[in-house]
């Protein structure tokens, strides 16, 4: 088993992707996609457990770890987050596959395989189904919001070493300094003035308009893969069991488990999230 990730570029007719490697090329293919802001690290304790069986390919997002950044004047939507995915399959010419996805890439992954359902073997979700949504109560202010909205949320500050890096992000987003790790040590770039964060910070600002409830249940219905979605109890605020179980009743062949742990459950229990994605991703029945 390769411990160590291979680097990988994926060009693209509009921009650069990159990606972590781990596993033999010939092995199936399974496409693993990160949570928003974070980078292929964060499969960097979870990929090396699934490597002995999958070709465990860690793409990262457009504006994030060492993928491109959009052009000026663009902006980042969910639905130019697929497309790139699927661009970036062609490119890589994975006819199936499976297809791993954390909180944003989970979402995102359940709406590629919604787009192409022929192309996905199976499907494994780890706090995430769909995009975030909207009920309508907040709509006009949120778009408002949005477009009166120049700044980019974030500090453009630069850290004096990478252990300042990770006590800043532990202390933003409540991630153990150990999990954070391989996240923020990805995520960096030296320069003179110190260590700089490499995602794009447009990535911070607001979404002017989000899909409807209804739309995403009918989006999840077009889901044909066999799927499976592992949650973290507590809940987290922003992806409240009632509508995660709500959203997987849309999905024909779905099985929901629940894990205690936080958010990055495949950072915090890697061994544990590793045997349930090896679980479905057999075909074996979960425990």
């Amino acid at each position: 088993m390769n411990l160590s990730p291979a680097e990988l570029d994926i060009a693209l007719p509009h921009l650069r992707l990159r990606a972590q490697v781990w596993g033999d090329e010939g092995a199936p293919p399974l496409l693993a996609l990160h949570g928003w802001l974070d980078n292929a690290g964060s499969y960097a304790y979870l990929a090396p457990r699934l490597a002995h069986r999958w070709r465990v390919i860690a793409l990262e997002l457009p504006g994030h770890g060492h993928s491109d950044h959009l052009p000026p004047g663009a902006h980042y939507h969910f639905v130019d987050y697929v497309r790139a995915v699927l661009a970036a399959a062609d490119a890589m010419a994975l006819e199936r596959y499976h297809l791993l996805g954390h909180s944003l890439g989970a979402g995102i992954a359940a709406l590629v395989a919604a787009a192409r359902p022929e192309r996905i073997e199976r499907l494994a979700l780890i706090e995430g189904l769909g995009p975030i949504a909207d009920d309508g109560h907040h709509t006009l202010r949120r778009f408002r919001d949005a477009m009166a909205s120049a700044a980019t949320g974030r500090s453009l500050r630069a850290f004096p070493s990478i252990e300042h890096a990770i006590s800043a992000r532990s202390m933003a987003s409540g991630l153990p300094g150990p999990q954070a790790r391989p996240i923020v040590e990805r995520g960096l770039r030296e320069t003179p003035e110190g260590w700089r964060w490499r995602s794009d910070p447009r990535l911070n600002r607001p979404s002017p308009l989000r899909t409807a409830e209804d739309q995403v249940h009918a989006l999840l219905r077009g889901i044909e893969s066999p799927t499976a979605l592992l949650l973290s109890d507590p809940q987290t605020p922003y992806l409240p069991h009632t509508q995660m179980h709500a959203r997987a009743a849309c999905v024909a062949d779905i099985a929901v488990s629940t894990m205690q742990g936080g958010h990055h459950l495949h950072l915090e229990h890697p061994a544990a999230v590793a045997a349930w994605a090896a679980a479905h991703l057999e075909g074996r029945a979960t425990a």
